[in-house]
């Protein structure tokens, strides 16, 4: 098939297939609306068998719960007091009598050793 260059040709197309179709003795049937065009033995997909609406349920209204939960709602958070901020450690050499390094230390920084 070729290569369609709009929609209004590709409708022009489909209508001509339609047309000779029903000159040569084709016939559409016409499947009344709300009808699935699934096959009945095999039953619906997903196990749904129809979509009637059911009757309205009565709902029971509990205004003592929804009050506790409007309350819990608008309960003000606890404060939470700011975190210190933690000294930051900083590795600095230990030196010996000669300026030789000898081993390493952690040090709050901002502290001198």
């Amino acid at each position: 098939m070729k290569q369609l260059a709009s929609k209004n040709e590709l409708r022009a197309e489909i209508e001509r297939q339609m047309r000779d179709y029903l000159t040569r003795g084709g016939e559409v049937e016409e499947i009344a609306r709300g009808i699935s065009g699934r096959d009945p033995l095999h039953g619906a997909p997903g196990g749904f068998h129809t979509f009637a609406p059911r009757p309205r349920e009565d709902r029971t209204y509990v205004p003592e719960v929804v009050a506790a939960i409007e309350a819990r709602r608008r309960k003000p958070k606890p404060k939470v007091p700011p975190r210190r901020a933690r000294a930051r450690l900083v590795r600095r050499p230990v030196y010996d009598d000669f300026g030789e390094p000898v081993r390493w230390e952690w040090v709050e920084e901002g502290t001198k050793s």
